[in-house]
């Protein structure tokens, strides 16, 4: 725990970082700021890969969508997240993507830290996608297409623009309503816009094809004619068995990159490849054990569908920001842990908060 006294010292209150809250860090760090710092730290965490717990997501999938849980430890710390992914809440209002997390200290097994993850987890996945990018698009890439515009395609587009200069934006999304949404809240930020009428249209001439849609099902949002030499494919999108958005054909024309592979294997686009089929993890290159991206001509491909170990790095950026000095009004303390005088007496602290009488 911090000895900063602005984050409560005290182990049984335990600081809680609401929505509202999370706008406000946000805003008070800035949105480049913020993208840099969740990458740097999820860069940091990759780079140590082996001494965390590693594992594919628990996943309970019905027919409406699927509920999953997201842990793990670096044997200091332990971190999960509790997501869902529906993607029929658009069409009533409702988002499709929820989530909380929390942290813990390892040596106490008291939690530390329980946060909204709804943004963070936008905020996560954008820094995800923009660190893999750093490695393995060509240098100099101005050019970004954005392939479903719903809710992280703006935090995609000012993350490319922050990390790696992409400054030329063409967005598709089978809703226009939603183009012109992303379009909207972009303008002013410096980007080069142009709204597009098809995938294919959006792809000509981008360095980067990020694409990210809801629909979970096997769709084919890239064909292999849309995918040209030297191009980065960011597919955000697949994350679930029986959900892809790429044509097999660019699967095999690609280096492939991946976060933890047992897990892409079942929920990425890899899952449309046989199962020994050779895939690189994104930790090897970042740690300088296996080469990235190695000429202007190849196209990469990061297969992206969120791993553990960026949600416990995006959790440990924002409780250590907890720690600077004027971030007290950006939490707030929930009591959660009980604290008898006795650890042994739970019941007589119950007994003697006034809340039951003794049976006579």
């Amino acid at each position: 725990m911090s000895t900063n006294p602005q984050v409560p010292n005290n182990l049984n209150i335990v600081p809680f970082v609401s929505v509202d809250h999370m706008m406000k860090i946000v805003g008070k760090i800035g949105m480049e700021q913020i993208l840099k710092g969740i990458a740097d730290y999820i860069e940091v965490d990759f780079k140590r890969w082996q001494l965390f717990d590693k594992t594919s997501r628990v996943a309970s999938h019905s027919e409406k969508g699927v509920i999953e849980l997201m842990p793990t430890s670096d044997g200091e710390l332990y971190g999960f997240k509790y997501v869902n992914g529906h993607p029929k809440n658009m069409k009533e209002g409702l988002q499709t993507v929820t989530a909380f997390g929390v942290l813990s200290s390892v040596d106490t097994g008291y939690p530390i830290l329980f946060s909204e993850m709804t943004i963070l987890t936008a905020l996560r996945t954008a820094a995800t996608s923009v660190m893999a990018a750093k490695y393995l698009a060509r240098k100099n890439s101005s050019c970004m297409a954005i392939i479903g515009n719903g809710a992280q395609s703006e935090f995609q587009a000012l993350a490319f623009q922050s990390m790696l200069g992409i400054n030329k934006l063409r967005l598709y999304d089978i809703d226009p309503i939603a183009t012109r949404k992303c379009s909207d809240n972009l303008k002013g930020q410096g980007f080069e816009i142009t709204l597009c009428k098809s995938a294919k249209e959006a792809a000509q001439g981008a360095d980067i094809i990020t694409t990210e849609t809801a629909d979970k099902l096997c769709a084919t949002i890239l064909t292999d004619d849309m995918v040209t030499e030297g191009v980065h494919i960011n597919a955000v999108g697949g994350d679930c068995p029986g959900k892809t958005e790429l044509a097999r054909e660019i699967l095999l024309r690609s280096a492939i990159f991946v976060e933890y592979a047992p897990q892409t294997r079942i929920e990425g686009e890899i899952q449309q490849l046989e199962e020994n089929y050779p895939v690189n993890e994104l930790w090897q290159v970042i740690r300088g054990e296996h080469v990235g991206r190695e000429n202007n001509q190849q196209i990469t491909l990061f297969d992206s569908v969120g791993f553990a170990i960026e949600d416990f790095s995006a959790l440990r950026y924002i409780r250590d920001q907890l720690d600077k000095p004027g971030m007290s009004d950006m939490y707030e303390k929930l009591d959660m842990i009980a604290d008898p005088d006795d650890p042994r007496d739970l019941y007589g602290m119950v007994l003697r908060s006034g809340g039951m009488s003794k049976v006579a």
